[in-house]
């Protein structure tokens, strides 16, 4: 903090969203290093698995690996941050790196939520009318809605951001957060803070927009699944849904327990469980949701993970034969 005449600038923020943990630090950071690890990892090889197996190459499973692509992302913007603080003694962020958080997360954030209301009308259409699913969702349209997601998704954020860039900071400098977060730093904020209240409700808008076209969109497809004559047919177009269901169902009700609560105050470690469930479980669970529910996802990451093990297996052969040529 630097101080000018009477007034002092803030040039860095303080996390205390871990006060209950700073004895036993080490216990919280070992099992989140190992969470963020399996994050990385199993996103990854879904999204390989899903470039590398031409079965998997059509609209459902590719909008799944740019959605996995962007899961990477999304945690890598605050969970290493997060390690980070469980074992420095100085718990602290810049304000440019507090805001470059905040703008990664969220742009990465509804990017997904944009991607997954893309993947729900992909169902729609792919079950309410599946003889014209191949010439409505062709490849490049599907090329297009998830650039088109990611770009709207980075370009929404940055006037908020730009204008949070803005304001004046000269007071406390305590976010009670475990990362940066629009509202705990607007709090921060040498201003009037009546303009948070503007901010929840432009979010609170954005989510239940989104919540209500995916909601219809599975009405709709439960009605004409409910309709299908064979209990085998039911049962595989359910298959198809039930892995972006429970997606959708861990993303926005995390994201309604963060953002949609307004005024309402909850404890720091009721805060801290949910900042957790937001931003580190709900990626946790993804891949597994996507792998575990879904046959052909297995077969492929089967064969992604045989092909590595045989082509290893290969070049230790290979190696251990020249090695014996050469002697």
């Amino acid at each position: 903090m630097v101080t000018t005449n009477r007034t002092s600038t803030v040039t860095e923020f303080l996390f205390s969203g871990f006060p209950q943990f700073e004895d036993g630090s080490l216990l919280l950071f070992i099992p989140l290093f190992i969470i963020y690890t399996f994050i990385v990892i199993g996103n990854l090889t879904v999204f390989f698995a899903v470039r590398m197996d031409t079965r998997l190459h059509n609209p459902m499973y590719n909008f799944i690996s740019v959605f996995s692509f962007l899961e990477i992302w999304y945690t890598t913007t605050t969970i290493p941050k997060m390690l980070s603080n469980l074992i420095s003694e100085k718990k602290t962020i810049s304000i440019t790196g507090c805001l470059l958080q905040m703008y990664f997360f969220h742009s990465l954030g509804n990017s997904e939520g944009i991607l997954l209301t893309t993947m729900a009308i992909d169902r729609y259409v792919a079950i309410c009318n599946p003889l014209r699913y191949p010439t409505i969702m062709t490849p490049r349209l599907c090329a297009q809605l998830s650039v088109g997601s990611c770009i709207f998704g980075f370009l929404v954020l940055l006037p908020e951001i730009v204008w949070i860039s803005t304001l004046p900071f000269c007071g406390p400098n305590q976010i009670h957060q475990i990362f940066c977060d629009f509202e705990p730093v607007l709090h921060l904020a040498c201003t009037d803070t009546s303009v948070i209240l503007i901010e929840d409700v432009i979010h609170a808008v954005a989510i239940i927009f989104a919540v209500l076209i995916i909601a219809l969109s599975y009405i709709r497809i439960i009605t004409v699944i409910l309709k299908i004559p064979s209990v085998e047919g039911r049962q595989k177009a359910f298959s198809t849904c039930a892995s972006h269901l429970g997606v959708f169902l861990m993303f926005y009700g995390s994201v309604s327990l963060m953002y949609l609560r307004f005024n309402a105050t909850f404890p720091p470690i009721l805060d801290t469980v949910i900042a957790l469930m937001f931003a580190v479980l709900a990626p946790f669970f993804n891949p597994i949701i996507y792998s575990l529910r879904n046959k052909d996802m297995k077969a492929a990451i089967k064969k992604l993970l045989c092909s590595h093990c045989i082509h290893y297996i290969w070049s230790l052969d290979t190696d251990y034969i020249s090695i014996k040529l050469f002697k």
